[in-house]
């Protein structure tokens, strides 16, 4: 297990020092213990290159929280643990933070089948768990509401895609996908879709997600006949599928998540392999002073959509404790909703959320992924999706909505 433990000059990305005491809304707090929040992305595996902005957002936020006093006087410590994109793994860093750092909550798991492995650890714990992993099965575990998940679920996610394929003329979609939480809900949908709409999921293949020939999987779908081919997969093994697509000779749609084909993969792949493969993800909201604040903070570089959620999970997680006025789990679990739905004033930024929420003002935060308003299950109730074209070496945009 790879530990990124960071003190508080490290966190905070050379904020300075705490002080004594803070001024918070004009009342003056005295300093507390740290309150410690962990994070658990995928700094090395498939989901390696999204790690580490993920984490570079939140200790954004909590920079700012901390400059602007932190939680009613208290500083907030980064703790991260590297979940290497692998369940063992993120059990490891999840018990680390739980039982030795003492997380009031864990924020940034990305694979569906890390975060499956370590809600069970965040809920008997009663530690508040934030994630970016889309399988169903997620909210559905008995999480006694200690989830909060700003990612579509893959029931959203698959019914939009599947919509825009049949939109675009596809009748016959190979699904060829990673063995994941991911895989097994999206195949559901997508027979369900397909079939009601006058098509078919012309053939399903699971595959173990290390592998590196897929020779006996492409020949399936060569004699399958199919005018689409969905690559539900990661992005080590989608650039060998692509690859091998490119040499068998198949002229179908090639469709896959933006996760698993991005600028890399131009790096890896001519462009006479890459052109016209169209990818899609779920957008964060491009025009809120939530996201251009994230992405100035990133020295105006482009900002993924799971930086953007982490940006959310840090702001939702600090403004609800203030809201409570304690850190815990629990307590933040009972008042994400209060700061992030409702009638409260409109904020974009963790600072002025806890000015208003000092001086006794509700709040409604909306983030840079968008509004962050949850169901009873702790998923999102809704975002906009891009679409993109890859086209000589870069993505064009095709839609946003």
């Amino acid at each position: 297990m790879t530990t990124f433990s960071l003190n508080r000059r490290a966190a905070l990305l050379g904020t300075a020092g705490a002080l004594s005491t803070f001024a918070i809304g004009g009342k003056v707090a005295a300093q507390g213990a740290p309150i410690t929040f962990g994070v658990l992305p995928p700094l090395t595996g498939a989901g390696g290159p999204y790690g580490p902005a993920m984490l570079r957002a939140v200790q954004g936020v909590v920079a700012e929280a901390n400059a602007a006093g932190g939680i009613r006087g208290r500083q907030i410590r980064v703790v991260a643990e590297d979940d290497q994109t692998n369940p063992d793994a993120a059990v490891r860093g999840a018990r680390k933070l739980i039982d030795v750092d003492r997380a009031a909550c864990i924020i940034g798991t990305w694979a569906s089948a890390s975060t499956t492995a370590v809600a069970p650890l965040c809920w008997e714990n009663r530690v508040s768990l934030f994630t970016v992993s889309g399988a169903d099965s997620i909210t559905l575990l008995p999480h006694q509401g200690y989830i909060f998940r700003t990612q579509p679920n893959s029931r959203l996610q698959i019914s939009t895609a599947c919509d825009y394929l049949m939109a675009k003329g596809t009748r016959r979609v190979f699904h060829l996908a990673a063995q994941s939480p991911f895989a097994a809900s999206s195949q559901e949908v997508m027979v369900e879709k397909f079939r009601a709409g006058g098509g078919a999921v012309s053939g399903y293949i699971v595959y173990e997600r290390d592998k590196t020939a897929f020779r006996s999987e492409v020949d399936q779908i060569m004699r399958s006949r199919s005018d689409t081919v969905m690559l539900n997969g990661y992005l080590p093994d989608v650039t060998i599928l692509l690859r091998e697509l490119f040499r068998a000779g198949f002229e179908g749609r090639r469709f896959t998540f933006a996760y698993a084909a991005n600028a890399t993969t131009f790096q890896s792949l001519p462009n006479e392999v890459t052109n016209g493969l169209i990818t899609f993800q779920p957008s964060p909201d491009l025009d809120s002073g939530a996201f251009n604040r994230l992405k100035n903070r990133f020295g105006n570089v482009e900002v993924d959509p799971y930086s953007a959620q982490t940006n959310d999970h840090a702001t939702l997680a600090i403004l609800a404790a203030a809201q409570a006025g304690e850190a815990t789990g629990t307590a933040i679990r009972d008042n994400v909703r209060k700061i992030s739905q409702g009638d409260g004033e409109k904020v974009d930024n963790v600072t002025d959320g806890l000015r208003l929420i000092a001086a006794g003002r509700a709040v409604n935060f909306e983030g840079a992924s968008g509004p962050v308003s949850f169901d009873e299950r702790g998923d999102i109730q809704g975002t906009k999706f891009r679409y993109e074209v890859a086209e000589n070496g870069r993505f064009r945009l095709l839609e946003l909505v």
